[in-house]
């Protein structure tokens, strides 16, 4: 987690506990409405919708910019609704339970264009309506609760401050996950969190620390998922998406733009090597690269039934640019920031005639997608997934074609 800066006490007011009178703007990514004082200055607004009227206190004062929190509203959006979580303004998960959820999606998807605009300089006509959630409740297959030391309460962290809420249930949260909150309450002294992991499609889960009376059998190090019709082996330190039904999305929008047929795939940042197996069949060969060891010991198990799948263990950096030969499609996933300039570098030298880029950060993906552009890439199309709907996070996938193949 990136440390706070520094605050300060500014020369003018307003001052951390002021309460100051806002007209609140767009949304922009973490869920914030961008506002500005009189004198210019930012304010980063929790909790409001564009257009609001709102009085609020101000939480922090840096340098360049101001946070707040609404306190009250006097002139409400007609998207204003009441949050499902009475932790919700205190609990640090979620950002947007005060919107509706059609102007949740709307307000991603500008961010979405927004940020291709400004940071990427790209056409934001190559953005797709965002693929909303059926169920945008319920859906967080994958929790990690911490824990009190003294007392062995379980909960969240307060979103402004160290300290520890107890949670009796969660509304995002898988209700199987949920279910269990109350018998884990006393159970976390000593421990700093509590994981638990579970798949509705299998039925297997992963509860880690072992724990008694908690209702369960625990202190299992790894579950089975199941995405595309195939399973998965899954240990506690490996990614795997945490909304089974959003990413049964994303595979059919990362399926749709790879092509029908290859020679080479290249799976960056493959994690337990799912897209690797569920499109092993229509390329000669895969090659997925995975800097985690616990993922790649996963992807052992996992690539037991598609041979033409070769895992190797790395770095994307250190591994892509020493590829025997040019990939036809690479799939790349980095983390929120983004690929390093060798793994582009490398994709540009290659030429790989298609390139699907899965993000969770639409700021470091503009970035990286001005990049390829600039050595030779067009940008097809953008799709924003909401894979984590009540928050302010957004998933996209990019395609981008080599603009002229022959060169």
């Amino acid at each position: 987690m990136p440390r706070r800066r520094k605050l300060f006490t500014p020369e003018t007011p307003p001052y951390a506990g002021d309460v100051i009178t806002l007209t609140a703007g767009p949304i922009v990514f973490g869920g914030a409405s961008l506002c500005r004082l009189d004198d210019g200055r930012i304010v980063f607004l929790s909790f409001a919708i564009p257009g609001e009227r709102v009085e609020a206190v101000v939480e922090r004062v840096h340098a360049d910019y101001l946070e707040a929190a609404v306190q009250s509203v006097s002139d409400p959006s007609p998207d204003r609704v009441e949050p499902r979580c009475g932790l919700f303004g205190e609990c640090g998960g979620c950002q947007l339970q005060h919107m509706a959820y059609p102007a949740q999606l709307a307000a991603k998807e500008e961010v979405v264009r927004e940020q291709l605009r400004r940071i990427g300089g790209l056409d934001e006509s190559a953005v797709r309506p965002v693929a909303g959630a059926a169920n945008p409740w319920g859906y967080r297959n994958h929790l990690r609760f911490s824990c009190g030391k003294k007392y062995g309460d379980v909960g969240f962290i307060h979103r402004n401050r160290r300290s520890l809420l107890t949670v009796e249930s969660c509304p995002i949260a898988d209700p199987w996950v949920s279910d269990l909150l109350p018998a884990l309450q006393g159970k976390g002294v000593g421990l700093h969190q509590i994981q638990v992991r579970h798949s509705q499609e299998t039925g297997s889960y992963l509860f880690w620390p072992a724990l008694e009376d908690v209702g369960v059998p625990t202190g299992q190090k790894s579950y089975v998922e199941e995405l595309g019709g195939r399973r998965f082996d899954v240990s506690s330190a490996a990614f795997f998406q945490v909304n089974h039904a959003q990413a049964e999305q994303m595979l059919r929008l990362i399926g749709e733009a790879l092509p029908e047929r290859g020679a080479l795939l290249v799976d960056a940042f493959a994690g337990v090597g799912t897209f690797a197996v569920l499109f092993a069949d229509r390329f000669e060969r895969v090659v997925a690269i995975e800097e985690s060891v616990a993922a790649a010991r996963n992807s052992a198990a996992n690539l037991l039934s598609t041979p033409n799948v070769e895992m190797r263990v790395g770095r994307v950096e250190d591994v892509l640019p020493f590829l025997e030969r040019s990939p036809d499609a690479v799939v790349l996933d980095p983390p929120r920031p983004g690929c390093h300039p060798e793994v582009l570098d490398s994709i540009a030298r290659f030429r790989a005639g298609t390139v699907v880029y899965v993000s969770c950060n639409p700021a470091t993906l503009a970035r990286d997608l001005r990049i390829l552009v600039d050595r030779g890439y067009r940008l097809d199309r953008v799709t924003p997934i909401d894979m984590f709907p009540q928050t302010g996070h957004i998933e996209c996938v990019a395609r981008l074609e080599l603009e002229d193949p022959s060169e």
